[in-house]
């Protein structure tokens, strides 16, 4: 008998787009045209259209998702919210750029005002960066560096070369932060001492530990952006700190939903608002844009019905 560790897993069966297409109609799927729906399923995996239709499979009474879904789902519908997600996506994408060298910009001018190489010396950084998580583990300054040279040696960018060769690869914090991710700038603010944070959180009238919130979170957006991640009808793991109720009364309104694609699409609103970014009109227009299928009103992305009064997405291009 073959050893359990070597036999081979179970896996379902595999199937054709057109086994799939049959499925689908087996489970209730009203599909138009079937030409159309095998091209679909060539350029878009069965598997990451399921995570679409889920909504539309039939609710058991142990909370759990039947096979089957309920009256009147259409493919049509499906590929709608779909495409909405595609367009969403590249809206994100597209917002956040601004905002990311923004966040750049600010964090190699303030920690250059400390010490040109505060990057690489713990002691111009806050306590965190010297602070370590136990007993015989790294500090905050020596991970946050070990991601660094890592991003600099993979980087092919001509001033990095401009460095090696001139100053023997030692690049100050100004030209360090163009060559880390949102993740390792995100992580240097962390570890910056209170005076630069406060500064940089000040240009958008927060404080210190909500501005960082802000940016742990929308950097998962933007990697979920990146990688093709689907975005509406999610929860997201970190629920970003708010200023107090009534400070900015058009961050009220996300209080509850602020973990939903709509509250982390208020707070780049917010950002693009404040920092004078980017184009302000494009997330708001494409909300509009949001196709009104059963069963996925607008709530499932978190908006309230009065979300066109928050002046953060009133905004429309002249």
């Amino acid at each position: 008998m073959m050893p359990q560790s070597l036999a081979t897993p179970r896996v379902k069966q595999f199937k054709t787009h057109s086994e799939q297409i049959a499925l689908l109609r087996e489970r209730g799927m009203l599909i138009e045209s079937d030409s159309k729906a095998f091209r679909l399923l060539e350029q878009v995996n069965y598997y990451r259209l399921s995570g679409y239709w889920y909504s539309w499979r039939k609710l058991l009474e142990t909370g759990e998702r039947a096979d089957s879904f309920i009256a009147g789902t259409t493919l049509a519908d499906v590929v709608a919210v779909y495409m909405f997600d595609c367009k969403l996506r590249e809206a994100v994408f597209t917002c956040l750029a601004p905002i990311e060298l923004s966040v750049r910009s600010m964090l190699g001018h303030e920690l250059g005002r400390i010490d040109p190489f505060a990057h690489l010396h713990p002691d111009s950084l806050g306590p965190v960066a010297r602070a370590s998580d136990g007993e015989g583990s790294s500090s905050g300054h020596q991970k946050c560096l070990e991601r660094y040279e890592k991003e600099l040696r993979a980087s092919c960018e001509d001033f990095v070369a401009h460095h090696k060769k001139k100053y023997g690869g030692k690049l100050p914090i100004w030209a360090a932060v163009e060559v880390m991710d949102w993740g390792s700038l995100t992580f240097l603010y962390q570890l910056a001492p209170i005076g630069v944070r406060d500064t940089m959180a000040a240009r958008v009238d927060l404080n210190a530990a909500q501005f960082g919130s802000w940016l742990k979170a929308l950097n998962i957006l933007r990697n979920y952006s990146a990688h093709h991640a689907r975005m509406f009808n999610r929860v997201y793991a970190i629920k970003p700190r708010l200023p107090r109720k009534g400070r900015h009364p058009e961050l009220d309104m996300i209080a509850d939903v602020v973990n939903r694609i709509f509250g982390q699409l208020t707070l780049i609103q917010y950002l693009l608002f404040n920092l004078d970014l980017g184009n302000i009109a494009l997330l708001p227009e494409l909300l509009e844009q949001y196709p009104q299928v059963k069963p996925l009103p607008r709530s499932h992305l978190g908006m309230p019905n009065n979300w066109q009064e928050n002046p953060l997405w009133a905004t429309r291009t002249v």
